[in-house]
């Protein structure tokens, strides 16, 4: 019984950061805190996406209004199908997201899906959606180039 009090009261601590918390080289690869940190800044970043989806979303439903003139209406037309491309990006973005957040809570997150080596601390913080490390994602990009130019 003590061992899961202890268990639990290590998960309450461990999921305290300090705001200026960065993950580093010299502390052991996704651990709890790394794991914490990569998780929130999952989190923050698909909030905003969403919200402003909702601000599109609000957007274009005040924006259905009759402009007589077929220049003025047409360059509003290009407008909102461009926002509709944005977004759709985004959208998928969100899934990549949420795709990352089951890693972490699998315990997969930060490894390559190609060689299972460890993805650089350097480039999950800069796209903290990365499956693949730099090497497998460089490797993976000149086959689909040479494959393209087929």
């Amino acid at each position: 019984m003590d061992i899961g009090k202890s268990k639990g009261a290590d998960m309450k601590a461990e999921s305290f950061l300090p705001d200026d918390y960065r993950p580093a080289e010299d502390e052991p690869f996704m651990n709890d805190r790394q794991l914490e940190y990569f998780r929130r800044k999952l989190i923050a970043w698909k909030e905003e996406l969403l919200a402003g989806s909702r601000d599109t979303i609000e957007g274009l439903q005040d924006s259905t209004r009759n402009i007589p003139d077929v220049t003025d209406r047409a360059s509003e037309e290009t407008d909102r199908a461009l926002e509709l491309r944005t977004r759709d990006r985004q959208r998928k973005l969100v899934n990549k997201i949420d795709s990352a957040l089951r890693r972490i809570d699998e315990g997969e997150y930060g490894y390559c899906e190609v060689t299972g080596e460890p993805i650089s601390l350097k480039r999950l913080d800069a796209r903290p959606i990365a499956t693949m490390s730099l090497e497998a994602q460089e490797r993976h990009e000149r086959r689909e180039k040479v494959h393209r130019d087929d």
